[in-house]
C-alpha cells in the first residue's frame, strides 16, 4: 500500500509540474486581434517617451544631483539609461516576434510557463496600478504648490484636524484620486484618440525640455565643475552608482511600447525601432538637463523638491517657473497615460489566457479598448492615489518592474536556443472534435501514430541542430549528458540567475566597512564568479535559432546575462517592509491562480496539453483494448470441433 500511495503521489505531482510549466502555444495569425491596430511607430514612439519623461526630470534629477552624485548625475543617468537599453533590447525582440497585449506577461508564458507568467503578469498589474497612482500624487503635489497649498489646505480642513496614520498617507489626496478617474474615461473613447492626445501632451513636454537645455547653455558656468566647488565628483564614484540606482526608476515604462503591440499598425518594425529611439531620446534629454541644472547653480544650492524653476531663478529669469510648470504637468500626465493604457491590456491579456476571471477579457465593440478594464483600473489606482503617500507608492513599485525585466531578460536566451515547434491550430475551449466521438471499430490507431511521427520527423529537420552543441565544443557532451535541445541551456540560465542572486548581496557583505571579511567569502567570491562566467560559456556553446527576418538582440547571451545582474542587483537596494507588501501581494495571486487560472486556462483545452494528451493516450489505449476484446468473444464463440469429428 505504501507504494501504491507514493505511485499516486508521483503522479499527481507529475501532473501538477506539467500544468505550472505548460507554455502558451502561437496558433494561427498572430496579427489577428479584436483590438484596432491604428498606432504608428510615431505614436508608440511618443507612447514611450511620454511614459519615461514625466516627475523624474522635473524632480529626480535635482534630488540626485544634490544628495547623491553632484554635476557626475550626468553618468548616473548614463549608466542608469545603459542598463534600462538591456532590458529594453529584449523587449523589443519579444514584442516584434509576439504582437500581443501583455508585455513580459505574454513573453514568459511562451517560454518559460504558466506559472512564472502569472506571477509576472500579477506584479505587472501591480506595477502599473502603483505607478498610475504615484505619478497622480506627483502630479497633484505640483499643481498644489503652484497653487500656495489650498487643495491641501482645504482637505485639512475637510478632515477637521484627524490624520492617517502608517502605511497610509498623512491625508488622502482627492486631486490625485480625481485625475486617475478622469483619464481612465478618457481612455475609454479608443486608442487613437488617447494616443492624439498623448503624442501632443509629450510633444509639448519635450519643447519645454528643449527650452530648459538651450537656455541652461546659454548660462552655464563651468566653474561650477571646478574643484574649487567639489569638482565633478563630490560624493565618488560610489556616489554615481548610488544615483544610477535611483535613476534607474526615471526609465521605467518602456514597456509600454511592447504592450501596444497588439494595436500596432506594423509590430514586427514599429516596436524595436520605437523602442531603440525612445530610450535614445530619454537618455539625451535626462543627461543634458542633469548637466545643465549643475552648470546654473552649483549642487549643493539645488533645490530637491523644485530644481529647474529655483535654479532659473537665481539667474534672473522667473517666467520660466511657469513654463517649466507646463511640461511638468504634461510629462506627469503622459506617464500616468502610459500606466493606465498597459495596465488594462494586461489584464485583458491574462484574462483571453483564462488566468484571471472571463468578463475581463471583454473588448468593447464600439470603441475596440477593454472598457470594463479601464474602469477598475481607474477605480482602484484612484484608491490607491487617494490613501497612499508617493514614497511608500514609489518604493513598492519597483519590485515588480525588476522581476519582470529580469525573467523576459531569462526568456529571450531560453527561446534563442530552443527548436521552434509549429503546432496545429487547435480549440481554444471545450473538447476537441478527436475526443469527442470514440473511433470507429476496426480503426487503424498504428497509422495516425505513424503520421505524427512522419510530422515530428519534418519538424526535427527544419529545426535541426538547434539547441544542440556546436562541433567544436562536442567534448562539453561527456560533463552536459545526452540533454534534449535546449534543456541544457535552460539549466545553465537558471543557474547563472541563482549565481547572480548569490553574487549580489556577497559583494555587499564585502563591501561594508564594518564587515570583516574572512579568506572564505572571497572563496566563495571566486567560486559563483566562475559559475556564472561557466553558465554563459555553456550557454554559448549551443547553437541558437536561425534569424528570421525580425529584430533580435545582439550578442546573445551576453547582453541579456548583464541585464539579468543589473536587475537582480538592483531588487538587493529593496527595503525588507517592500519585500513583505511584495509576498502579500503574492499570496493573493497564489489564491487566485490556484482556486481559478489553474484549472480555466485555456492551455489546459490546447491539443498539446498534458490533460488532452493524457486523454488521448487513454481513448487510444481504450479503444485498442476493446477491439482486442472483442476479437476475443469472436474467438470464444467459435465451436470447438471434436477430434472424431475433425
Amino acid at each position: 500500500m505504501p507504494s501504491v500511495r507514493r505511485m499516486i503521489l508521483g503522479h499527481v505531482m507529475s501532473g501538477l509540474y506539467t500544468k505550472l510549466n505548460r507554455t502558451k502555444k502561437l496558433q494561427g495569425d498572430l496579427l489577428e486581434t479584436p483590438m484596432k491596430r491604428c498606432l504608428s511607430t510615431f505614436d508608440i514612439t511618443l507612447l514611450g517617451v511620454g511614459h519615461m519623461i514625466g516627475a523624474g526630470i522635473y524632480v529626480l534629477t535635482g534630488t540626485v544631483a544634490h544628495d547623491l552624485a553632484g554635476p557626475a548625475v550626468i553618468l548616473s543617468f548614463l549608466l542608469a539609461g545603459t542598463a534600462s537599453l538591456l532590458a529594453a533590447l529584449c523587449y523589443a525582440e519579444f514584442g516584434a516576434k509576439v504582437p500581443k497585449a501583455g508585455s513580459a506577461y505574454v513573453y514568459t508564458y511562451v517560454s518559460i510557463g504558466e506559472f512564472w507568467a502569472f506571477v509576472i503578469g500579477w506584479n505587472i498589474i501591480l506595477e502599473h496600478m502603483i505607478g498610475a497612482a504615484s505619478v497622480a500624487r506627483a502630479w497633484s503635489g505640483y499643481v498644489d504648490s503652484l497653487a500656495g497649498g489650498t487643495f491641501s489646505n482645504y482637505t485639512r480642513r475637510l478632515m477637521g484636524g484627524y490624520t492617517m496614520g502608517e502605511p497610509l498617507g498623512t491625508m488622502p489626496d482627492i486631486l490625485a484620486s480625481g485625475l486617475c478617474l478622469a483619464y481612465a474615461m478618457l481612455l475609454t473613447l479608443g486608442v487613437k484618440c488617447s494616443a492624439a492626445v498623448n503624442s501632443l501632451l509629450t510633444l509639448v513636454n519635450l519643447a519645454v525640455m528643449l527650452l530648459t537645455i538651450v537656455l541652461g547653455i546659454y548660462y552655464a558656468d563651468i566653474t561650477n565643475w571646478s574643484s574649487e566647488n567639489g569638482g565633478f565628483f563630490p560624493y565618488g564614484f560610489s556616489g554615481v552608482l548610488a544615483g544610477a540606482a535611483t535613476c534607474f526608476y526615471a526609465f521605467v515604462g518602456f514597456d509600454s511600447i511592447a504592450t501596444s503591440g497588439e494595436e500596432a499598425i506594423n509590430p514586427a518594425k514599429s516596436i524595436p525601432i520605437a523602442t531603440m529611439f525612445s530610450m535614445a531620446i530619454v537618455t539625451i534629454g535626462y543627461v543634458m538637463v542633469g548637466g545643465v541644472l549643475t552648470l546654473i547653480v552649483p549642487y549643493w544650492n539645488i533645490n530637491p523638491t523644485a530644481a529647474l524653476p529655483e535654479a532659473f531663478a537665481s539667474r534672473g529669469i522667473p517666467w520660466a517657473k511657469y513654463v517649466i510648470s507646463i511640461g511638468a504637468l504634461c510629462g506627469m500626465t503622459t506617464t500616468l497615460f502610459g500606466s493606465l493604457f498597459s495596465l488594462p491590456r494586461t489584464m485583458y491579456a491574462m484574462a483571453n489566457d483564462g488566468l484571471l476571471f472571463g468578463f475581463l477579457g471583454h473588448i468593447s465593440d464600439r470603441t475596440q479598448v477593454p472598457v470594463l478594464n479601464l474602469m477598475i483600473s481607474g477605480l482602484f489606482s484612484a484608491l490607491i492615489a487617494l490613501l497612499f503617500d508617493l514614497q511608500h507608492l514609489v518604493e513598492f513599485m519597483s519590485i515588480g518592474t525588476f522581476l519582470a525585466y529580469t525573467i523576459v531578460s531569462a526568456s529571450v536566451i531560453v527561446l534563442r536556443y530552443r527548436p521552434e515547434k509549429t503546432t496545429p491550430a487547435g480549440s481554444t475551449a471545450g473538447t476537441p472534435s478527436s475526443l469527442a466521438s470514440p473511433p470507429t471499430e476496426g480503426a487503424d490507431f498504428n497509422s495516425d501514430c505513424n503520421s505524427i511521427a512522419s510530422a515530428d520527423a519534418e519538424l526535427l529537420d527544419s529545426n535541426e541542430g538547434v539547441g544542440k552543441l556546436k562541433p567544436r565544443y562536442s567534448w562539453l557532451a561527456n560533463f552536459l549528458g545526452n540533454c534534449e535541445p535546449g534543456t541544457a541551456v535552460a539549466i545553465a540560465v537558471t543557474i547563472y540567475t541563482a549565481a547572480s542572486a548569490t553574487l549580489c548581496p556577497l559583494l555587499i557583505l564585502l563591501f561594508q566597512s564594518s564587515f570583516k571579511s574572512a579568506w572564505n567569502n572571497y572563496f566563495a567570491l571566486v567560486n559563483v564568479i566562475i559559475l556564472i562566467i561557466g553558465s554563459l560559456l555553456v550557454i554559448g556553446a549551443h547553437r541558437q535559432n536561425p534569424s528570421n527576418g525580425k529584430f533580435r538582440v545582439p550578442m546573445v547571451p551576453l547582453i541579456p546575462g548583464l541585464s539579468i545582474l543589473f536587475n537582480v542587483g538592483l531588487m538587493f537596494h529593496l527595503s525588507l517592509l517592500t519585500w513583505l507588501r511584495f509576498f502579500v501581494w503574492m499570496i493573493v495571486g497564489m489564491l487566485i491562480y490556484f482556486l481559478y487560472g489553474i484549472h480555466y486556462s485555456k492551455e489546459a483545452v490546447s491539443p498539446n496539453s498534458y490533460s488532452v494528451l493524457m486523454a488521448t493516450s487513454e481513448a487510444v489505449r481504450g479503444a485498442k483494448w476493446g477491439a482486442m476484446l472483442r476479437v476475443n468473444q469472436k474467438v470464444d464463440k467459435v465451436p470447438i470441433l471434436d477430434e472424431n469429428e475433425h
